[in-house]
């Protein structure tokens, strides 16, 4: 059924589960938290890419206001909630600053194909081991969450707009699993040439070839 939501679109994709901290400067969105810490209401994060706001985003609920300053701006912690479509975007809305628009949220499918997850959980472990990271902290495959990594395996923010688009964890999971194996040939690559670059100058112990 189709919902009133405030939103705030950013340059950015948000997703489903994920932490989001944020520095309000505007009055309009200072508005907007003041209302959300008030009125318990929640708001929408529609991607706003190439001087586009598209259909789909993120609803996000506020977890606390960290700091407030002098001049009235803000340090506040969200968290995504669910995925929502853009039905009608409401730029005016009576008695606010801020905008709104009216959208439909959609079904999510928590499916899982094993033998895609026990992949994807293969390359992100050599991802994690060429890059030195920790995170993150998986152990085993179906812990994997394609949105709790979304951010961490190197998409680009179009890339991330389209893994959002997914309704199905399976089709998630695919589409990163395809990014992984496309990007980690380069990556190890270029790990493999920076210690080359290391090694140059240095001492080091070669056999000569035998003719």
């Amino acid at each position: 059924m189709p919902k009133f939501l405030p939103v705030f679109p950013l340059g950015l994709v948000a997703f489903p589960g994920e932490q989001l901290n944020l520095h309000i400067f505007e009055p309009r969105y200072k508005e907007l938290i003041h209302d959300c810490q008030t009125e318990g209401k929640t708001f929408g994060i529609p991607a706003y890419i190439d001087d586009h706001l598209n259909e789909w985003g993120t609803e996000m609920e506020l977890v606390s206001i960290d700091q407030v300053y002098e001049d009235g701006k803000m340090d506040v912690r969200t968290r995504g909630l669910r995925v929502f479509r853009v039905l009608e975007f409401l730029r005016e809305i009576p008695d606010k600053t801020y905008s709104a628009a009216i959208i439909d949220y959609r079904d999510e499918t928590m499916d899982h194909d094993s033998e895609v997850s026990s992949m994807l959980f293969g390359y992100l472990r050599q991802l994690q081991q060429l890059l030195r990271i920790d995170k993150p902290q998986l152990e085993k495959p179906s812990d994997i969450n394609s949105f709790e990594i979304g951010h961490l395996v190197g998409l680009s923010i179009k890339e991330e707009y389209q893994l959002l688009l997914y309704p199905r964890e399976t089709d998630r999971q695919k589409y990163l699993l395809s990014h992984l194996k496309r990007i980690l040939p380069v990556v190890l690559e270029t790990e493999r040439l920076k210690q080359r670059v290391l090694l140059n100058g240095h001492f080091r112990e070669e056999m000569p070839p035998k003719f």
